[in-house]
């Protein structure tokens, strides 16, 4: 005891030896259930409980006293058990999934190494590393300048645009805030995503102000209407300060016309960003990257690596043309405990000041030793590929009765209605939408049940709920396809 009669000051409360031995014991079950079962096209995608089970089987409550190594153990072979296994190849649900070895090896160093990625000092690994990767991705743009950093996701990305883009036309909003601003518009298509609108209420622009632009059939945006809507937000009196392009749709995956939508945007000098969250990846691919034809004319671009390119969430980079150093002028809090300017290093190493967090996960390695892995070409590869299997599917659909293309896809997102026999050749029936649009939903619920493999679904505009595939996943296979087409018809042919 020491002389406050604690004993606890001389006693380590961690045993290292157990520790490893746990850590070794949980990362065999790690390495089983979800990198060997979890990628077997003969085991489940997952295994389905109701929530009331779910919690039950998983023994939830956090109690006083701690457990055994042993049931430890089961604790996280019930985890892994009874999760989603998204690097399953029939696992087609979210425009993430599959599994680069490369950049998991890099996201369990990461975590092992624990460190906060805002100083040199703390992070002089990782600082060099974010530096090259986000310049490599620069130039995929077509920049040989610039700026970035890393995210946590996409939705952060475009909330730093819409700031940024505030913050380049009115600088006193740092220190003075809303106060006195004049109403300011945002303006986006109407298929882009969720979290422009998001942004503008967080930023308090408000979502009245994000403007929304129209779109032609296959989800792109109109240019033309775009022109239309700043001018007629000019005569009201608003000041146009942003337009959000999208480059990969959530659900069509739509890719706007960024040579023509900058033409518009340096007409009326206003930032422009395009959100390629979703669609950035295809810049790799000699074959696909004319679909972003015009993207090195924009102000910033949003891309998530960890979606095409299976770098492991999260893996998200927001890059900049600017080299005037507006990230930091505009974030800025100079804290004098972390950001001291007499360090006896290169201050402007600490980028910690360009963002609006402070603690930083480092999410640049992942994908930097995936990317030396296999190279630019084989990042191409997987793109490549990607569309391939896309247009197999196609393809195979049209050659199949019962399903019907909402769109002819332009990306890797294939969306289309399941019609099962019982309403063939009832088109012109009174209740054939409503039918149709409980389709989808009740194939969805047999297939997470039977837990055979996961596509989503959706309404979009006047269209009742279809199927949204999304191909990616580098170890999908035209089997997996096959097996996808087999397993809806299966599963819808008796609705």
């Amino acid at each position: 005891m020491d002389s406050s009669g604690n004993g606890y000051l001389n006693e380590p409360l961690i045993d290292h030896a157990e520790g490893q031995l746990f850590l070794t014991e949980a990362f065999k079950i790690i390495v089983e259930e979800v990198l060997c079962k979890g990628t077997d096209v003969k085991q489940k995608v997952c295994e389905w409980r109701e929530p009331e089970e779910l919690a039950q089987l998983l023994d939830l409550e956090l109690k006083a006293t701690g457990e055994s190594q042993d049931r430890l153990l089961q604790r996280v072979q019930d985890v892994a058990k009874y999760s989603i296994k998204t690097s399953h190849p029939r696992f087609l649900n979210q425009q993430f999934g599959g599994v680069d070895y490369h950049a998991l090896a890099g996201r369990f160093l990461t975590e092992a190494l624990n460190t906060n990625l805002f100083t040199y000092e703390v992070a002089p690994v990782f600082v060099l590393l974010e530096m090259e990767v986000l310049k490599s991705l620069r130039q995929l743009v077509g920049w040989t300048q610039g700026d970035g950093i890393f995210c946590p996701g996409g939705s952060a990305s475009n909330m730093y645009a819409m700031n940024l883009a505030r913050y380049r036309l009115f600088p006193e909003v740092k220190s003075q805030g809303l106060y006195g601003l004049p109403r300011l518009t945002v303006f986006t298509s109407s298929q882009s995503h969720y979290s422009v609108k998001k942004g503008a209420a967080f930023l308090g622009i408000g979502i009245d102000n994000v403007i929304v632009v129209k779109v032609d059939d296959g989800g792109c945006m109109i240019p033309e209407d775009l022109d239309e809507k700043i001018k007629l937000s000019k005569s009201q009196g608003a000041v146009p300060f942003l337009v959000s392009c999208t480059s990969g749709t959530t659900v069509q995956g739509a890719f706007d016309p960024l040579d023509r939508i900058a033409d518009v945007c340096e007409k009326h000098k206003i930032w422009m960003h395009v959100d390629a969250a979703w669609g950035g990846s295809v810049l790799f691919s000699k074959q696909h990257r004319h679909l972003m034809k015009g993207v090195d004319r924009a102000n910033s671009v949003a891309w998530n690596p960890h979606k095409m390119l299976l770098a492991g969430l999260q893996c998200s980079a927001f890059l900049l043309q600017d080299t005037t150093n507006l990230l930091k002028r505009c974030h800025s809090a100079n804290a004098t405990y972390l950001f001291q300017q007499d360090k006896f290093y290169d201050v402007n190493l600490d980028c910690g000041d360009k963002t609006v967090q402070c603690s930083r996960k480092v999410d640049c390695l992942k994908l930097w030793l995936m990317w030396k892995a296999i190279g630019s070409s084989g990042m191409a590869q997987r793109v490549d590929k990607a569309f391939i299997h896309a247009r197999y599917l196609e393809e195979q659909m049209k050659k199949r009765e019962g399903f019907h293309l909402v769109c002819k896809p332009e990306f890797v997102n294939i969306c289309f209605w399941f019609i099962p026999p019982s309403m063939r050749g009832k088109e012109q029936n009174a209740d054939y939408q409503d039918r149709l649009g409980k389709v989808a939903p009740a194939i969805k619920e047999r297939m997470m049940k039977q837990g055979t493999m996961m596509v989503g679904y959706q309404p979009l505009a006047d269209k009742v709920n279809f199927f949204r595939l999304v191909v990616l996943s580098p170890q999908v296979s035209t089997k997996d396809m096959d097996f996808f087409l087999d397993e809806i018809e299966r599963l819808g042919n008796d609705l």
